[in-house]
């Protein structure tokens, strides 16, 4: 199904490696996850709970402002490689989060909201912390360079198409989509450090007790005494929510409106998202519920993976949930989770990193890669990097490196 846009591309000279040169390939730019090939998705992005079917399912109710669309490639063969597109108004000072800084640009912004906020098309998706570049395994390297030049040329036509001036891969892991940071490069786009992805490692501790006996004393302590208050929750799990939905959609809300950290457009869930995830992964989706004397006190979701369980949402009734210490609660039955079914690592996002450090994560780096149409405003941004690498202004990070440096 080949929707509106169709480009040509004509495959660069054969490299000594290829002994037979690259198909011809068409590009287009697509309405939707759905237009794209499902099981070609799939055979590039076999493991991801995040895949094609919850990519296509967020499609259903975007987020004001913010619009979906999707690229792809095509050889003689089928799907070669492809990506989900968004498109909104971006803040250039997202990254600021407190200081004088951040109020110098809130009042710039208000009297001149233009200067501050561009028109940009996205590559990935908002609802991911990777980028999900899918590229089939049948190519070989040089037919992989082709397909990933085609793809990125498709996006710069359709951020043409769409008034785009920045145009911005979003969270790229080099590990997960190999060639294509070389493919940015050599199209002039730079890199803007993201925020980096927590992740326990529990190789080593194969029970509750292991792990704890390798956080610090002070640590392990306060783990255990808040443990000890554990027995007045109710801990329950569930894939199938229905009943339970908007419930959950009222605490992420709430967990919402309690943190200081603000970004904008990124915070924003689909429509009916916990429905449809529900719907959409069915088993690989478990939302575990905390219940106080029979209230919902808190809610996490997480998607499990071959190799490790995503806890992507959490969900809280305050200040039910901290009278009852439900954050480390949480924790503990998220390690164990893992620990019994086998999955190697707890992944735990962006963003509130105190905890996760103390709680023995690691940081797990990760890049935007950025490039702006006008040649000028491309410079700019180019030395502007440094200023606008989210880590940069993070407060958990700050406090993080300033102890590391101590």
């Amino acid at each position: 199904m080949w929707p509106d846009t169709l480009r040509l591309s004509t495959p660069p000279a054969v490299s000594a490696r290829e002994s037979e040169p690259a198909p011809a390939l068409q590009s287009r730019a697509l309405p939707g996850m759905a237009a794209i090939d499902r099981a070609g998705w799939t055979a590039a992005l076999p493991r991801d709970a995040e895949g094609w079917a919850y990519l296509a399912a967020c499609e259903a109710g975007p987020p004001p402002g913010m619009e979906l669309r999707a690229v792809a490639v095509r050889d003689p063969r089928g799907f070669a490689a492809g990506a989900p597109l968004f498109a909104l108004n971006y803040r250039l000072d997202t990254p600021l989060q407190g200081g004088p800084l951040e109020r110098v640009c809130n009042a710039l912004a208000r009297r001149l909201p233009r200067l501050l906020e561009w028109r940009m098309l996205g590559v990935g998706s908002p609802f991911t912390e990777h980028c999900p570049v899918a590229v089939h395994p049948r190519l070989t390297q040089g037919e992989r360079e082709t397909a990933l030049a085609a793809l990125i040329g498709e996006v710069e036509a359709e951020a043409v198409r769409r008034g785009a001036g920045l145009v911005a891969f979003k969270d790229i892991s080099a590990a997960r989509a190999p060639g294509l940071t070389e493919a940015l490069a050599a199209r002039r786009y730079f890199p803007v450090e993201s925020l980096p992805l927590a992740v326990l490692d529990l190789a080593e501790y194969p029970d509750a007790e292991s792990y704890l006996a390798g956080l610090s004393k002070s640590t392990r302590k306060d783990l255990r005494r808040k443990m000890k208050g554990a027995g007045s929750v109710t801990v329950s799990q569930h894939c199938a929510i229905t009943g339970m939905e908007h419930e959950f959609a009222a605490l992420y809300a709430e967990t919402q409106a309690q943190s200081a950290l603000r970004y904008n457009a990124f915070e924003d869930l689909p429509a009916d998202y916990f429905q449809w995830v529900s719907q959409t992964l069915k088993e690989r989706a478990i939302f575990v519920c905390y219940r106080v004397n029979g209230v919902l006190a808190a809610f996490n979701l997480l998607f499990v993976e071959h190799d490790r369980v995503i806890d992507k949402f959490l969900g809280m009734r305050y200040p039910l949930a901290r009278e009852h210490d439900l954050y480390a609660i949480s924790w503990m039955y998220n390690v164990r989770l893992c620990q019994s079914i086998g999955r190697r690592y707890l992944q735990t996002g962006q963003t509130a990193y105190a905890s996760k450090l103390r709680f023995g994560s690691g940081l797990v780096p990760s890049v935007h890669y950025v490039k702006h149409r006008n040649p000028l405003l491309h410079g700019a941004l180019r030395q502007a990097a440094p200023m606008l690498a989210f880590p940069r202004w993070d407060p958990d990070l700050k406090t993080h490196r300033a102890r590391a440096a101590a």
